[in-house]
C-alpha cells in the first residue's frame, strides 16, 4: 500500500477515551484511485499517483484524459504521489480507502493550505508585542526601527514586516490517529491540521515516527488507541 492517502478537511469536534476529552480534526477520505505506477526502472524510483474525487472529462486537460484512460478510470480532479511500502505491488485502477493505509495509533504528518488572512500588519502577521500603551505615547501597534542610516542604508532581506498572510503550505509533523471510521470514510486525527473546512489534505506516515520520540509518542498512542 501506498504511504499516504488524499483527504478533506471537514472539522473539529471532540471524543472522549479512558475519561479523557481529546480535540479531533475530522477528515473525510473518500476511496483513492491509482492513477499512475512510477518504478525504479523507468523513472528512477517507485511512487504511486493517487487521485481522487470525480471531474467533468470537458474541463480535463487531453494529456490527463490519456492517463486515466489507460488506469480505465473516470477523470478525477486531486492527484497526489505517494511513495510505496518496500514489497507492494499495485494496479493501475486498483481502490485504496483510508483503513488500507493506516491504522489506530498511527503516527502521521499532514499537509495543507493555512488560511488566507489578506494583507496584516506585523502585530498579527509575527506576533509583534507593540509599544506601550502608556499615556502620551504616540505608537502603539507599529514595526519600529526597520534599519540604520549608512550601515548598511537599506532594509535587509527576509525582514519581517506587514505583508500577505497565510495561504502558504504548512504540514503539521506527528499527529495521532485516534480513530477510523470506515463505513463514513472517516478519519480522526488528534489535534488541529492547516486549511479552512473542505480544503484538500495530504496525509502521510509520520517522518518522525522513526527518531526517539517519535517511538516513545507511537507507543504511548498504540496503547491508548488500542
Amino acid at each position: 500500500m501506498p504511504k499516504g492517502i488524499i483527504g478533506k478537511k471537514i472539522g473539529m469536534t471532540r471524543v472522549f477515551i479512558q475519561g479523557k476529552a481529546i480535540p479531533v480534526t475530522v477528515i473525510e477520505v473518500k476511496p483513492n484511485y491509482v492513477v499512475r505506477l512510477k518504478t525504479e526502472d523507468k523513472d528512477g524510483y517507485n511512487a504511486v499517483v493517487l487521485g481522487t474525487e470525480e471531474r467533468k472529462e470537458k474541463n480535463t486537460p487531453k494529456p490527463l484524459l490519456a492517463i486515466f484512460k489507460k488506469a480505465n478510470l473516470k477523470p478525477l480532479r486531486y492527484l497526489r504521489e505517494f511513495p510505496l511500502k518496500e514489497g507492494e505491488n499495485l494496479e493501475l485502477g486498483q481502490e485504496i480507502k483510508v483503513e488500507n493505509v493506516f491504522e489506530k495509533g498511527d503516527l502521521i504528518d499532514i499537509t495543507g493550505k493555512s488560511k488566507g488572512r489578506g494583507f496584516t500588519s506585523v502585530m498579527k502577521r509575527w506576533d509583534f508585542a507593540g509599544f506601550p500603551r502608556s499615556h502620551g505615547h504616540r505608537y502603539h501597534r507599529a514595526v519600529g526601527s526597520i534599519g540604520c542610516r549608512t550601515e548598511p542604508g537599506r532594509v535587509w532581506k527576509t525582514k519581517r514586516m506587514a505583508g500577505h498572510y497565510g495561504n502558504e503550505t504548512v504540514t503539521v509533523l506527528g499527529l495521532e490517529v485516534v480513530d477510523i471510521i470506515p463505513e463514513k470514510n472517516v478519519i480522526l486525527v488528534k489535534g488541529s491540521v492547516p486549511g479552512h473546512t473542505n480544503s484538500i489534505l495530504t496525509l502521510k506516515s509520520s517522518v518522525i515516527a522513526d527518531r526517539r520520540k517519535g517511538k516513545i509518542k507511537l507507543q504511548k498512542s498504540k496503547a491508548m488507541y488500542a
